[in-house]
């Protein structure tokens, strides 16, 4: 269609313009049928027979985010006085 034609027909709202993307997908040089395990730790065993060196290590994430430290726990202080403290509630 002419420009014009075209611009008109979408004014009205009788052109819908849809935009179609293909993609070819072709196996690489890395492709395999079977799923390799990617080793996540260094053992001694594995550096005491080299083995670690024909071995696939998991890449290293830095930015990933490590466990929350374990804290907030009571002074023993204060510890023993809620527990005098619950005997005594429990005596009256």
């Amino acid at each position: 269609l002419p420009e014009r034609d075209r611009a008109e027909l979408k004014r009205r709202k009788l052109l819908l313009e849809v935009t179609l993307k293909s993609y070819w997908i072709r196996k690489g040089s890395a492709f395999s049928t079977a799923v390799a395990r990617q080793e996540t730790e260094l053992t001694p065993e594995m550096i005491a027979t080299g083995s670690w060196r024909q071995r696939p290590f998991k890449p290293y994430n830095f930015s990933a985010l490590g466990l929350p430290p374990a804290c907030g726990h009571l002074h023993p202080l204060l510890k023993v006085r809620s527990q005098l403290r619950q005997i005594f509630l429990e005596m009256g």
